[in-house]
């Protein structure tokens, strides 16, 4: 006999990743395809913002945002063993992350209490139900490391802020991209030797002083908008060094036989090489090393990292087909486009940001095609969440 289910509405509303893994495809395909008709003028800017700090603000707080909530939702239940938050809690959630995006569109004609309330709702909620998780059940914890996430959750509102005013915008952008990397590396410092293990048999060597070194290092450089040029570049260097080093270690070559293994490699070069493009200050075309972030190390990851969690969370085995090897390929491509493509030919810049967008949104449309009907549908295993 099952236990009782403490959910019995909809599947969508069983834990987190369902329903902001559904808004995190739908965004990735919509929103740099709203940003390429900005960019070429073909569409007003929403009022109050300008049309980067809008675009900026939606990639990561809209985009970047779903994909983290839904994975920490997710995630740290398991690693404090709760149930999690379901129902109507994450129908409140996503009500906050809708009302944001209408307000980062329209908040502009709004009295000034709404409009943050609609700016920072979301973040605020999110943050606070996600840290009091783990402050809550530290006990039963199964990383120490988590004292990160409870560090670093409640930056993201500074970053916010800071993104949302004008003469602030670099500052918060360049603190934003930082927090996501420091997400980024503590999860795939998790993952990777799991996934290497299950899909080649291979066992990554472990170094604690190296893997505290990496999470020290990027934990520091959420303080790098404010540091001197040469701090900033000595630290961004030693983290690319001890990042590539690690990586090196792990066998990549082996990676290289599954492209869901190979992404992920990928993706952590990239986060290397953004931090080299930040310390050197090249004369680059274009936010050449934000863009190796967004697309190399975002682009790259997030959408296997979808496709695996939507399978192996709903009871299915983790399956990478040729629908999923296409979406891939489509986001390696969108990388090359908005990297490669502006060095070599300048002056199709705008043609690159086309492309790039196209191929992005194909990619995440494809991964969208892919996971929604298990999103939407109960476990096949039996289990409820």
């Amino acid at each position: 006999m099952r236990p009782p289910r403490a959910w019995n509405g909809h599947p969508l509303w069983l834990v987190g990743f369902r329903p902001f893994f559904l808004l995190a495809w739908v965004s990735a395909v919509v929103l740099p395809l709203t940003w390429a008709l900005l960019y070429a003028g073909m569409l007003s800017p929403p009022p109050g913002l300008s049309p980067l700090q809008w675009h900026a603000h939606e990639m990561f707080f809209g985009f970047g945002f779903a994909v983290l909530g839904g994975f920490l939702l997710t995630a740290s239940k398991n690693w404090v063993q709760v149930r999690g938050h379901y129902g109507p809690t994450l129908q409140f959630l996503v009500g906050a992350w809708l009302f944001e995006r209408v307000g980062m569109w329209f908040g502009g004609t709004w009295p000034e209490p709404l409009r943050m309330l609609s700016a920072h709702l979301f973040t605020v909620a999110l943050v606070g139900l996600v840290s009091w998780t783990l402050i809550r059940h530290r006990k039963t914890d199964s990383y120490r490391d988590n004292l990160l996430f409870l560090i670093a959750l409640p930056v993201f509102g500074l970053g916010k802020a800071l993104m949302l005013d004008f003469t602030h915008f670099v500052e918060g952008r360049d603190l934003t991209l930082a927090l996501f990397r420091l997400a980024f590396i503590v999860m795939l410092e998790r993952t990777l030797p799991p996934f290497m293990k299950a899909g080649t048999q291979r066992v990554l060597p472990r170094v604690v002083v190296v893997d505290t070194a990496i999470k020290g290092l990027a934990l520091v450089l959420l303080t790098a908008p404010w540091l001197p040029d040469s701090v900033r570049s000595a630290l961004d260097l030693a983290l690319a060094a001890l990042l590539v080093g690690r990586f090196l270690s792990w066998s990549p070559h082996l990676a290289l036989r599954r492209i869901e293994l190979a992404v992920m490699f990928a993706g952590g070069f990239a986060i290397a090489a953004q931090l080299v493009l930040d310390a050197v200050r090249g004369s680059w075309v274009g936010a050449m090393a934000t863009h190796v972030f967004t697309f190399g190390a975002m682009g790259l990851i997030i959408p296997a990292m979808l496709i695996r969690i939507a399978n192996g969370h709903t009871g299915r085995p983790i399956h990478f087909g040729r629908v999923e090897h296409a979406a891939l390929g489509s986001m390696v491509l969108a990388f090359l486009a908005r990297t490669m493509g502006p060095q070599l030919l300048p002056a199709r810049y705008p043609a690159w940001v086309w492309l790039s967008a196209l191929l992005w949104s194909l990619g995440f449309a494809l991964v969208g095609a892919r996971i929604t009907p298990l999103l939407l549908a109960e476990r096949v295993d039996g289990k409820e969440h």
